[in-house]
């Protein structure tokens, strides 16, 4: 997760201050670094970073519709329609008619896609040490609480 940072004419490096004064900006670029190095991984492994969501999510809570796995993950619905697509090309997922609602389909997670979920999952320990190596166990347990409480915020809609 190495960011490179020019130095001015002065010698000084300014983005580091001005991470520190916009942590807007800081948070931001932060996130474009791991997401590159989330779609590096998922293009090694061969399963996107969005279907390994939706694979995930199907095997934790079940069939569900597509707009739910599109609002719950946070992944343009028209994005979704192809994530879905090519999982159930692959025969990891099957797409039924929604019994509860005729006009929708539910989303099924397959014996294949529970196999391919388990062999990306265990390859996520290693791909986590290696982003995230800079920051010490406790720092990471920082971060992620401090995540967490960013989504929440933002999800109840409180600011």
């Amino acid at each position: 997760m190495a960011t490179t940072t020019r130095t001015t004419d002065r010698g000084t490096a300014y983005f580091p201050r001005l991470a520190a004064e916009r942590l807007d900006i800081a948070l931001c670029r932060a996130s474009a670094t791991v997401a590159r190095a989330a779609d590096a991984h998922a293009t090694e492994e061969g399963l996107g970073v969005g279907q390994h969501l939706v694979l995930q999510m199907l095997d934790a809570i079940g069939p569900c519709s597509q707009q739910t796995l599109s609002e719950e993950l946070r992944i343009d619905r028209s994005v979704m329609v192809g994530i879905c697509d090519d999982l159930e090309k692959a025969d990891h997922v099957r797409r039924e008619r929604n019994p509860r609602d005729r006009r929708s389909y539910a989303v099924t997670i397959t014996d294949s896609g529970r196999r391919r979920l388990s062999q990306a999952q265990a390859l996520i320990p290693a791909f986590l040490e290696d982003t995230f190596q800079a920051l010490t166990p406790a720092e990471r347990g920082q971060l992620s609480a401090l995540l967490t409480k960013l989504l929440r915020a933002d999800a109840s809609g409180s600011h």
